[in-house]
């Protein structure tokens, strides 16, 4: 199966370099872009979500830390231990 794929791609790699430059650089655009488009679009939102999922855990622990301190805040003004 693997030397399959290598003669394959040899072939092609052997038709590619046989074109004239222009329509070389075309090809690869018309290939390439797309990919690389695609490949920052899963890189974006993978961003995207592990900073949200980093910014809520914060915005909680500050949240739980708010309330802890308005808990002890409340315990000293009553005398509460």
């Amino acid at each position: 199966m693997l030397r399959a794929v290598a003669t394959w791609w040899d072939g092609v790699e052997l038709w590619l370099t046989q074109l004239d430059f222009a329509v070389q650089v075309v090809l690869v655009v018309a290939v390439v872009g797309p990919v690389c488009w695609g490949a920052a679009a899963v890189i974006d939102t993978v961003v995207e979500r592990s900073v949200a999922a980093r910014l809520e855990a914060a915005e909680r622990r500050a949240e739980r830390r708010a309330d802890q301190q308005a808990e002890t805040r409340a315990d000293v003004s009553t005398g509460e231990p």
